[in-house]
């Protein structure tokens, strides 16, 4: 079902407003806006249906909570001793982990054995790392500032609930129900040339990331195909099936162009008529799905994947120049069982990805598709005697084409847990991220086609970070961009 609607006002009107919404807001207003306040903004000055300009990105939620820093562990003697005396219980034997050719300055990583896909994409320039990431408002160097109550921190941190809309709404200062690909969609969504198919596509239903203040994404399952795809028809065998059908689609045209005076009816009628023509857009294009042959496996999460392949496949019959893919892979909450569960989840995660990268190879798509993963939170370093629990910064993967591989970008933190490390916040081992969310996030919209003056709208706090040109002041100037992205 597609939750794609759109509202009109000034453009700029709207990005000045919309900005202290965001940051001041709640989530009562985001609905409200969602529900009819604002009309489209203005036509963007990007160029139109140039079949040459084509970008997406996929963000893939490991909800729970990842143990991420079993997935990507330091090799080198003297720090994998500190992980080894730190994890404890917890540590992976170092011959049993799979060696990264990297080495920055004689530091050396591992990654979980269950990643050997990633690693070999990693060793071929198509993978990398990000360390030690996490949400922020603004910089915080240590646990001194950490504990002085002069830095502004998270709500809720260490929270599911709190934390994993924080990464899909990069304002962690507010329970905003609007996401970064959704603020996006406000931006960018008119480069697409079909309005009735949301830039942002969902295989995981409803979601923060893809929220916006004018857009809201299209939801589709791994399983939709040209014929099964839309409303319910009565069946051949039933009286009078065709003239039953035609009467639906009557009853439902009727009720979709009626003519409202209460916002809410006339909201949830623009919905229904929306509904009903992305349905047939996608039907139409799903029947002309490039075949992707022996490749994914019978995962749920390598059918989600199949089906972005798909989709971007058949990009030119849904009028894509810019697409925004959302998939969740749920269970991550080891508190209990980690060794054991991250042997089982982990090789599916990196089927999921090998299979997706061979794919877009396969529909010529390879550099223009980035990949990324995201989670709640890190866990702590230390066991709670069979697993870990609610941590802060983590590692994460990206992957594709446009990706400068090969790479760990940002700060892999040392792994003691004695006083002689500014960053650990705790005896348990939870590490300050000192990597924020915003600048990873910076150089994705950069890339996809934000205009730096609009890229304040798009992440809220970047200006704490560094500055584009939007920002009236540089406090954050001193941060420099990642080099994700080449």
């Amino acid at each position: 079902m597609s939750h794609h609607h759109h509202r009109t006002i000034s453009r700029r009107k709207f990005l000045g407003e919309a900005s202290c919404a965001a940051i001041g807001g709640t989530t009562l207003l985001s609905s409200i806006l969602n529900l009819g306040a604002i009309n489209t903004l203005a036509a963007r000055p990007h160029i139109i249906n140039n079949p040459n300009d084509y970008k997406a990105m996929v963000c893939i939620l490991l909800a729970g909570g990842a143990d991420s820093f079993n997935m990507l562990v330091p090799s080198t003697p003297s720090e994998y001793a500190d992980y080894q005396a730190t994890r404890g219980s917890l540590a992976l034997p170092q011959n049993a982990l799979l060696p990264l050719n990297y080495n920055n300055a004689g530091r050396t990583f591992s990654v979980h054995s269950g990643l050997d896909g990633v690693k070999n994409m990693f060793d071929n320039g198509e993978a990398a790392f990000l360390a030690n990431i996490g949400t922020l408002i603004e910089p915080v160097a240590n646990y001194t500032q950490f504990q002085s109550g002069t830095k502004k921190l998270p709500l809720g941190l260490y929270s599911h609930s709190d934390q994993i809309q924080q990464w899909q709404t990069v304002l962690p200062q507010n329970r905003s129900a609007i996401g970064f690909g959704g603020r996006i969609a406000d931006i960018l969504n008119d480069m697409n040339t079909i309005d009735q198919v949301s830039l942002n596509i969902s295989l995981s239903g409803k979601n923060s990331f893809q929220a916006g203040n004018m857009y809201n994404e299209y939801s589709i399952s791994r399983s939709a195909t040209a014929a099964n795809l839309g409303f319910e028809g009565f069946p051949s065998y039933f009286s009078n099936a065709g003239h039953l059908n035609d009467t639906r689609d009557n009853a439902i045209e009727s009720m979709a162009e009626a003519h409202y005076t209460n916002i809410f009816q006339k909201t949830i009628g623009n919905i229904n008529k929306q509904t009903r023509d992305s349905v047939e857009v996608f039907r139409a294009a799903l029947g002309n799905v490039i075949p992707i042959n022996n490749v994914f496996s019978a995962t749920s999460l390598s059918g989600d994947m199949k089906m972005i392949a798909e989709l971007i496949s058949v990009k030119q019959f849904l009028g894509a120049n810019r697409q925004v893919f959302f998939v969740t892979y749920g269970g991550w909450d080891h508190h209990d069982d980690v060794i054991n569960n991250q042997n089982v989840m982990l090789p599916i995660l990196d089927n999921a990805l090998t299979e997706f990268n061979t794919a877009l190879k396969q529909i010529g798509m390879f550099d223009n598709v980035v990949t990324f993963t995201i989670s709640d939170f890190a866990r702590t370093l230390t066991s709670n005697g069979n697993g870990s629990d609610h941590a802060w910064g983590s590692n994460q993967i990206v992957m594709g084409g446009p990706v400068a591989g090969q790479n760990i970008y940002g700060n892999f933190p040392s792994l003691r847990l004695d006083n002689s490390n500014p960053i650990n916040l705790s005896s348990r081992g939870r590490m300050l991220p000192t990597t924020s969310v915003d600048q990873f996030y910076a150089e994705l919209a950069l890339w996809f086609g934000v205009s730096p003056n609009d890229l304040e709208y798009v992440i809220p706090n970047i200006c704490n970070f560094y500055s584009p040109s939007s920002c009236p002041t540089n406090p954050g100037s001193g941060y420099t961009p990642l080099g994700i992205l080449s």
